[in-house]
């Protein structure tokens, strides 16, 4: 099928919309690229054909309306010389070649179009691909931009916490290092003075049961 078949669907192609609601643009517009490329290689493809064919419909009517001149002049020229039967020969044949003149005309006139439609195809079909290689890196640079992003965060959140980790160590340490020694050594001598005063009650105790006895 010719890719002139879908000159209509080609050049009516809005593809903003759907990248627009697509879940995943990337994707969708390798897609596109992929299958615009495809389109743009039948175009190429079918150039050389389409202008041969308007050149050769060139040709042909300009061959026409060069034989229709022709014919007129040698009309003339019977007449002149007093040959009417030849005249009117020429006459009629120049009458066939008017009503082909009409039908290569229309040709012609087809051939010009296709030719003119494969150039708009062509500049469409640039046009299509350049602005899906653009939307392409844009959304390409925003998604690098973002992990970038996303990898200063986690680093700065894992230096924070490894900070915050830092100063409750340090703290710690400096509440260890200002403990006073005194404290314990006195917490010790107050245990052993307890120990002493029990060890005091409990003879007293004893003193006092041997008097009874």
């Amino acid at each position: 099928m010719s890719i002139l078949s879908r000159f209509k669907d080609i050049m009516a192609s809005n593809l903003q919309p759907l990248l627009d609601k697509a879940d995943n643009p990337e994707k969708l517009i390798k897609q596109y690229i992929k299958s615009l490329n495809l389109d743009l290689g039948a175009v190429k493809a079918e150039t050389a054909s389409v202008l041969a064919e308007e050149q050769r419909a060139a040709r042909t009517l300009n061959d026409c309306k060069s034989d229709i001149n022709k014919m007129q002049r040698y009309a003339v020229k019977a007449v002149e010389n007093g040959n009417e039967d030849q005249a009117r020969t020429f006459l009629e044949r120049k009458a066939t070649l008017v009503t082909l003149e009409a039908d290569l005309q229309a040709t012609y006139d087809i051939a010009t179009s296709n030719s003119l439609k494969m150039k708009q195809l062509r500049e469409k079909l640039f046009a299509d691909i350049k602005v899906l290689e653009d939307r392409f890196s844009t959304i390409n640079n925003k998604t690098i931009v973002a992990k970038s992003q996303q990898k200063i965060n986690t680093t700065t959140f894992d230096e924070m916490e490894e900070k915050t980790n830092f100063a409750l160590d340090e703290a710690a340490a400096l509440a260890e290092l200002r403990r006073d020694p005194f404290e314990e050594v006195a917490e010790d001598f107050t245990s052993i003075e307890n120990d002493r005063d029990i060890d005091q009650e409990l003879n007293n105790i004893k003193e006092q049961l041997k008097d009874r006895n």
